[in-house]
C-alpha cells in the first residue's frame, strides 16, 4: 500500500527535525570538546566546573549570549548588518540536509531512508549553500562600517573563492568513478574497502584542506585573524549576532566532516557486516554509528589542527591555492580519467 502524503509529510519532517537537532547537537557540544581538547594540547584543564567533566558548560555559555546586551552600533546599515548572520547561519543548517547518514531503516511496514532530501544533484547543492556564507560573511564586514570588518570581509571572499575552485575540482575524480552526483550513489559505490581516499589519495588532501580554508578554521583563519583585525568581519557583532556567526562556522564544521566520509571514507557504509545474522534494525543502527564515529574523528581533526598549526600570512594562503591545491586537483582529474579508461577504477 502506498503511504499517504500525510505519512511523507510527517516522515519528512521528523527527519528534518533528526537532522537539525543532530546538527545542533553538535554544534552545542564542540564548542566543549574544542576547549577541553586545547586544555589538553596546552597542558590545562579546559572547563570543568559547570556540571561533570563542564559538559553543562555549553548550556552556560548559551543563556550567557541570550542575556548579553545586543548592541546596534549606530554606523552600521541596518539592513544588511542584520541579515549578515542568518545570511551565514541558515545555509550552513541546510547543506547537511542531502547527506545520508545511513541506508534505510525498516519501520512501519515499510523502508525510510535516512537522509531528509536525495537529491539527484546533491553535491552541488551543499557547494551551493557553502557559497552563500560567502555573501553573509560579506555583508557583515561591509555593513558594520569598520576598516578592519571591512578587510576580514574581503579577505574572505578572496579565500573562499579561491578554495572553492580546488575543492570543486578535487571531488571531480570521485564522481566520475561514481557515475553520479547523488551522494548516496557516491556512497554505494565505495561499499566493501574501495574507499575513494585510498584510490583518490591527492584528491583528498586538497579537500580537506579546502575544507579548513572554507570553514575559515586555523590555519586559515585570516577573515578574523584578532592579532591583525582585532575579530575581522564579526567585530561590532555581540550577544546572539555573534553566537550566530560562531554555530555557523561549527555547523559548516560539521557538513564538511560530514562531507568527507561520504565521499572518501565509504560514508554509512560498514566493510564486512553481515546482514544476514543481525536484524534490519540492528544493521541500520551499526551503519548510522559508523557513520557518526567517522564524522566524530574528522571533527577532532579540525581541532588537533586548529592548536596545532600556526596561522598562514595571507599571501601564503593565496599561493597555497591556486599554485598547490588548483593544480594537484586538476592533476587528480587527469589520473582518475586515466585509471577509468585502463579499468584500474
Amino acid at each position: 500500500m502506498e503511504p499517504s502524503i500525510l505519512s511523507l509529510v510527517i516522515e519528512a519532517l521528523l527527519k528534518v527535525a533528526f537532522v537539525i537537532g543532530l546538527v545542533m547537537g553538535g554544534v552545542t557540544y564542540m564548542t566543549w570538546v574544542e576547549r577541553r581538547v586545547a586544555g589538553i594540547i596546552q597542558d590545562r584543564l579546559g572547563p570543568n566546573r559547570v556540571g561533570f567533566a563542564g559538559l553543562l558548560q555549553p548550556i552556560a555559555d548559551g543563556l550567557k549570549f541570550l542575556f548579553k546586551e545586543d548592541i546596534l552600533p549606530p554606523h552600521v546599515y541596518k539592513p544588511f548588518y542584520i541579515l549578515a548572520p542568518t545570511l551565514i547561519f541558515v545555509p550552513s543548517l541546510l547543506g547537511s540536509t542531502v547527506i545520508p547518514f545511513g541506508d534505510s531503516i525498516h519501520l512501519f511496514g515499510r523502508d525510510i531512508p535516512l537522509q531528509v532530501a536525495d537529491l539527484n544533484v546533491g553535491i552541488l547543492f551543499i557547494f551551493a549553500m557553502s557559497a552563500m556564507g560567502v555573501y553573509g560573511i560579506a555583508l557583515a564586514g561591509w555593513s558594520s562600517n569598520n576598516k578592519f570588518s571591512l578587510m576580514g570581509g574581503l579577505r574572505s571572499s578572496a579565500q573562499l573563492i579561491s578554495y572553492e575552485l580546488a575543492m570543486g575540482l578535487s571531488v571531480v575524480g570521485v564522481l566520475m568513478v561514481a557515475g553520479s552526483l547523488r551522494l548516496n550513489e557516491v556512497v554505494e559505490s565505495q561499499s566493501g574497502f574501495h574507499w575513494n581516499a585510498f584510490t583518490q589519495p591527492i584528491g583528498l588532501l586538497c579537500f580537506v584542506v579546502a575544507a579548513f580554508a572554507e570553514t575559515n578554521r586555523a590555519p586559515f583563519d585570516l577573515p578574523e585573524c584578532e592579532s591583525e583585525l582585532v575579530a575581522g568581519y564579526h567585530t561590532e557583532y555581540s550577544s546572539m549576532k555573534f553566537a550566530m556567526f560562531m554555530m555557523a562556522e561549527y555547523a559548516n564544521m560539521i557538513t564538511a566532516a560530514a562531507l568527507m566520509v561520504t565521499l572518501y571514507f565509504g560514508g554509512w557504509q560498514v566493510p564486512g557486516l553481515s546482514k544476514a545474522a543481525l536484524s534490519p534494525l540492528a544493521v541500520s543502527l551499526i551503519q548510522v554509528g559508523a557513520f557518526l564515529f567517522k564524522t566524530a574523528f574528522f571533527l577532532f581533526l579540525f581541532v588537533w589542527v586548529r592548536w596545532t598549526l600556526p596561522r598562514f600570512r595571507f599571501d601564503q594562503l593565496m599561493d597555497l591555492g591556486w599554485k598547490a591545491l588548483f593544480p594537484l586537483a586538476l592533476l587528480q582529474i587527469f589520473a582518475t580519467a586515466l585509471f577509468i579508461l585502463w579499468g584500474w577504477l
